[in-house]
């Protein structure tokens, strides 16, 4: 062999002597403070304990914030995390949730508003998996760059985009979350002027969510976007709203830049109606006599009752639990042409909502059927749905009205 392949023959060697002798030993959580460091797993890189719940928390010094990132994620994998997972907050106590995290999905950067994040790690009875690990460096609150964005945003007015921008793409496997608050007495106006998201019908792989309030919370989700078209201007409802972006291993696009500012309450919105528009007059209905001995009867076309809907689905009902006087059904969804502010739960490629037939019998929903459902949104995220909504049986070709429908301006 050549001197240099024995060089880097003994050098491997000698790091790898190094790295199993010096490797940091993870327990179950900790306190930890200074410009970097490491956390990981009870037992990384073992397989982590079961029924246990571990808490680090993280302060790097006064003025700056911390960046998190994951370099091996692999638990116990579950389209919605509700088994073994990894929470992160901002702050120690009562702080708002960045993201939630399982299976193997390394998300992109993680960002504190502060100078203080903690991470959560639960596991239930039955785990697999090796866990995590993650660094953790203190940054300055105004960097920005390719491997994180976000943040807290305070002032009157300001902008907010994805990293690269306007200069490349943004990179894969990044997560950015912006929290804007306003003062108590104000609401927060937001627009996008460019948007360039990788498409999906269903915003699965990178998308835009954006929430009333400063968590991620689906009940309180304004709307997920993806695609190239900018989402209508919106409207926040008190003096909160979050902001998060999230893209995927894979296609990435331009990205976006948006921009907002805070308005008094009492001022009446000039903006195009936001997504975030809910119908008072069905909202929390509960079944009554006079309402369900209503005609069961449909009223108007596809095309009359799409404007004045707000949500409109194809899907299969795949559960129906009958509940008081009203049926509640979890619907798969085909195709979501209006999602307004249903709230939509992933399941692997799959997508569903939920929604309230307020009269069980009307209209009568059986569960393994596809409908075609329009109707209103509740202050839960669920749909309602009245004896007069307009709901008929889904056929393929109805898709190519709907499809020209959702291009429609209301």
């Amino acid at each position: 062999t050549s001197p240099l392949s024995h060089c880097l023959e003994l050098c491997g060697s000698l790091y790898s002597f190094l790295f199993y002798f010096h490797r940091p030993v993870f327990t179950c959580g900790g306190i930890l403070t200074g410009e970097s460091g490491f956390i990981g797993s009870e037992g990384f890189p073992g397989v982590y304990p079961p029924n246990s719940k571990c808490t680090w928390k993280i302060t790097v010094p006064e003025g700056k914030v911390v960046v998190l990132n994951f370099r091996f994620i692999d638990l116990e994998s579950d389209n919605l995390c509700r088994y073994d997972f990894v929470d992160v907050y901002n702050g120690h106590a009562n702080g708002q949730r960045i993201g939630r995290f399982c299976g193997t999905f390394r998300p992109g950067a993680l960002v504190s508003s502060g100078n203080k994040m903690m991470v959560q790690m639960i596991s239930v009875a039955n785990t697999a998996g090796n866990g995590f690990m993650a660094m953790f460096s203190a940054a300055d609150p105004n960097e920005r760059g390719d491997q994180y964005c976000g943040g807290r945003l305070e002032r009157p007015s300001g902008s907010f985009k994805t990293p690269n921008w306007p200069d490349r793409d943004y990179p894969a496997g990044v997560t950015c979350v912006w929290h804007i608050i306003a003062p108590k007495n104000q609401l927060i106006e937001l627009k996008f002027e460019k948007f360039d998201v990788e498409r999906d019908n269903y915003c699965r792989y990178d998308y835009v969510a954006v929430f009333n309030g400063g968590e991620v919370n689906d009940a309180k989700r304004i709307g997920k976007y993806c695609g190239d078209s900018p989402p209508a201007p919106i409207v926040s409802e008190k003096n909160e709203l979050l902001i998060q972006f999230l893209s995927d291993l894979s296609l990435t696009a331009d990205g976006f830049i948006g921009h907002y500012k805070f308005r008094p309450k009492k001022l009446p919105t000039t903006t195009a109606v936001p997504v975030t528009t809910t119908f008072p007059v069905t909202v929390g209905l509960k079944p009554t006599v006079a309402l369900c001995q209503q005609k069961c009867k449909r009223t108007g076309t596809l095309e009359s009752n799409y404007c004045s809907s707000n949500f409109v689905l194809a899907g299969t009902v795949i559960t129906t639990v009958p509940r008081g006087g009203s049926l509640h059904a979890t619907v798969s969804i085909i195709n979501i042409y209006k999602e307004g502010s249903l709230a939509i739960q992933q399941a692997g490629k799959n997508m569903s909502a939920k929604v309230i037939v307020v009269c069980k019998q009307c209209p009568l929903l059986r569960r393994g059927l596809n409908y075609i459902i329009m109707g209103q949104v509740g202050e839960d995220g669920r749909g309602k749905i009245m004896p007069n909504s307009f709901i008929m049986m889904f056929k393929t070709k109805n898709q190519k009205l709907l499809n020209a429908l959702k291009n429609k301006q209301c």
